[in-house]
């Protein structure tokens, strides 16, 4: 390529090593040396993702870029949009950087500002059971002027055409994709810091630890299961002491295991027999394709698309949302039932493969954000 590297602008909620944020890193380390990236968080502190950048790629992580927090003044809104001016692209994040949207809306045209596409991925505890009608009005107006609106999932398309009211021909649904090759290997543990000893079982997941994922109502599903099984819980965040609580109150703490977030979910996501979900809410959780991936069966609540992710062996294991006594029917039930556990996991690998390889999702995103830019860009 000659010239210089088209620029392209990331505003992002949290950079936090979540699902979306792990997904832009992906598609960055995809991408390669094609692109410069300018990554924003509105939560500064909150980085984790920025140490899975791969180091073929040319990212830098300014601090002097106007805040995406606070009331959208005037004069808030014209520094944002000003902000965003040398840039060829610009990709936005969820609701925590919806202000940078209504920048673009108002002020695109006399600054002539780089097309925009927004990532709408799911919502937080706020609205994890009913969104708010001021958000929902904001996002109908922010959004007037955007390239596009991407979304994950069959649910989050309807509420983007029925409550956002945008057009057909700006919503692009693209469906999360993984490396399955990775996840179909032999668990690498290394210095994993829980040893799976002999005779145990494990149900995993991996999730931040935040309200809207329920994980005390998981540690309360993995109760009254035997004593064999261990509950190991991937990642961090603010509700860790509140599912050391849950455990502590159940006497199960000997049994729940919270090690803290990993680098790589590859190496380990085949230690687990079972992989749980507990959320309120989810749209198409990334989690879900690499448990797929590694041969695993699937514990969840139907919420989201995840009951269409799931093998068709595997649905009805898919129980009703925000019921601790359902989602521990569903645990007994594999649980019990080493052979029912090995024909739901080969189901889920071979959709998997066939469904959620990377491949096909970089490909969408590529043509989209590629498609998206004024400039002739060489490709």
């Amino acid at each position: 390529m000659t010239g210089p590297l088209p620029k392209v602008l990331h505003c992002h909620s949290t950079f936090a090593a979540g699902g979306k944020e792990l997904r832009a890193v992906q598609l960055m380390n995809a991408f390669g040396k094609k692109l410069h990236h300018t990554v924003i968080s509105g939560q500064p502190d909150q980085m984790g993702a920025r140490d899975h950048i791969g180091r073929g790629v040319t990212a830098v992580f300014p601090d002097n870029f106007p805040s995406l927090t606070g009331f959208p003044s005037p004069g808030r809104l014209v520094a944002i949009a000003q902000a965003m001016k040398p840039f060829d692209l610009v990709l936005t994040y969820n609701w925590g950087a919806m202000d940078v949207v209504m920048a673009h809306r108002v002020f695109g045209d006399a600054l002539n500002l780089p097309p925009l596409i927004h990532h709408e991925d799911g919502f937080n505890e706020d609205e994890a059971v009913q969104l708010k009608s001021s958000r929902n009005w904001y996002r109908r107006v922010a959004l007037g002027r955007a390239h596009s609106l991407v979304v994950p999932s069959r649910v989050l398309e309807a509420i983007a055409h029925e409550t956002w009211l945008q057009p057909s021909a700006k919503v692009r649904r693209i469906s999360n994709g993984i490396d399955t090759a990775k996840f179909a290997g032999k668990p690498k543990p290394g210095a994993f810091r829980v040893v799976k000893r002999k005779g145990e079982y494990w149900i995993g997941t991996l999730a931040g630890l935040r309200a809207v994922k329920q994980l005390p109502l998981l540690v309360q599903a993995c109760a009254e299961l035997p004593e064999e099984w261990q509950l190991v819980i991937l990642g961090d965040g603010p509700e860790k002491d509140t599912i050391r609580a849950a455990a502590d109150e159940l006497n199960i703490s000997h049994r729940v295991h919270m090690p803290g977030a990993v680098s790589n979910a590859a190496d380990l996501i085949g230690m687990f027999d079972i992989f749980a979900l507990s959320s309120k809410s989810e749209q198409f959780p990334l989690s879900v394709v690499e448990a797929m991936a590694a041969g695993l069966p699937i514990a969840a609540p139907d919420v989201g698309d995840v009951k269409t992710i799931v093998a068709e062996p595997n649905r009805s294991f898919i129980c009703v949302p925000n019921d601790v006594q359902a989602l521990g029917s569903m645990l007994e039930e594999l649980t019990a039932n080493a052979e029912l556990r090995k024909q739901i996991g080969a189901a889920n690998r071979e959709k998997a493969l066939a469904q959620f390889d990377q491949s096909k999702m970089i490909e969408a995103y590529s043509d989209l954000y590629w498609g998206a830019m004024t400039r002739d860009l060489e490709r």
